[in-house]
């Protein structure tokens, strides 16, 4: 049994294959009469679509989202969130399946070809099915509907290492995300990794990424103990993005390098009547609850496993041979992660606004 449905109030469902004519996503729970148009969601899209530079695939898709479902024209004459399921979808117009004639033959080293033909005797070999980062899409329109439910919260991502050459953090610059292709908040790291990534394309070879995410604006409370931990929810859906292989709240596992005096987040009186703290070491999280701290998440996305560069494989029938992926793949994949980090932030916060609502009233 596949399971292709993430959230428990606010649930979402993609669906569609890299290849196949559309992809798209349904979301269910969203609370009516929020205003919901294609331009409330396109822009999310636009900063994850492909082809925008060397640095991503030149796969050419507009991405143009289509709401098919859940939305009405209100007596106040705008278009606004009915309470039933609001259907997405996002054609594909630039597929070149015969691209993966080789990948047909042989499995890919890295990739999920042999564990999708384990599992089902049969795989979809054009760009992976729904294993490849082309299925994110859907999660990204999702994502943007996710956003009206939380008005409160201000949520960005942004690369902070790139092959193993990080950020410098004294360099931080919000503003600067958005001025380079990398979604770089480092503008001397942008330039460096403009040579680093030009590299790895050109030799056919790909590179690994952090991407890191932070929400402000999330209030004390959110989130359940043990089971229905926020940052459990979080970590399962970072985890569930393709190419992801590590995520950590807040220090991570540099929490586990501190004494306990080092990574206690103190607190003073506060202004507003909660309190104030010093420091964020758990990353808005504790005993998965929201502390009302920025909750802070950082992603690893491993290196692109279609590559030009020859690796050693088998084949469905086990004899040794040779692949080389050719067609248009990303060198980094999680240059345009960050903005799907985004929005599996802003699917799992929704969810859990209103499962806290619906438990506290508030």
């Amino acid at each position: 049994m596949s399971v292709n449905i993430f959230g428990r109030l606010l649930r979402f469902t993609t669906w569609g294959e890299s290849h196949g004519p559309a992809l798209g996503a349904v979301v269910d729970g969203c609370p009516p009469g929020l205003a919901l148009s294609e331009a409330d969601l396109q822009p999310y899209l636009d900063a994850r679509r492909p082809g925008q530079s060397k640095f991503t695939t030149q796969r050419q898709e507009p991405d143009a989202v289509k709401i098919l479902s859940g939305v009405f024209e209100a007596p106040d004459g705008i278009q606004r969130t009915t309470g039933t399921p609001i259907s997405l979808m996002i054609e594909n117009v630039d597929q070149r399946s015969k691209d993966y004639s080789e990948v047909a033959k042989a499995y890919r080293p890295g990739h999920a070809d042999y564990a999708y033909d384990a599992k089902y005797g049969f795989r979809d070999y054009r760009g992976g099915g729904r294993s490849s980062a082309r299925e994110t899409a859907a999660r990204v329109a999702a994502g943007g509907v996710a956003r009206l439910v939380i008005p409160e919260v201000k949520i960005y991502a942004y690369v902070a290492e790139i092959g193993g050459d990080a950020i410098d953090p004294d360099q931080f610059d919000f503003d600067e995300i958005g001025n380079n292709p990398f979604f770089c908040p480092d503008a001397e790291a942008a330039k460096r990794w403009e040579k680093l990534v030009d590299e790895a394309r050109l030799a056919g070879s790909s590179l690994g990424a952090v991407v890191e995410c932070v929400a402000s604006g999330v209030p004390a409370g959110w989130g359940a103990p043990l089971y229905g931990k926020l940052d459990a929810d979080l970590a399962a859906a970072m985890m569930g993005i393709n190419a992801v292989k590590g995520v950590e709240i807040g220090d991570g596992f540099a929490a586990a390098r501190l004494t306990g005096e080092q990574n206690a987040d103190p607190m003073r009186p506060g202004s507003a009547g909660g309190p104030e703290f010093l420091d964020n070491h758990a990353g808005g999280i504790a005993g998965g609850i929201s502390t009302g701290q920025p909750v802070v998440v950082r992603v690893a996305f491993k290196p692109t496993s279609s590559i030009l560069t020859p690796v050693e494989t088998v084949t469905r029938e086990g004899e040794a041979t040779e692949i080389r992926t050719k067609g248009r793949h990303d060198p980094c994949v999680g240059i345009r992660g960050a903005p799907v980090v985004e929005a599996m932030m802003a699917l799992v916060l929704a969810d859990h606004k209103l499962l806290h609502r619906g438990q506290t009233g508030r």
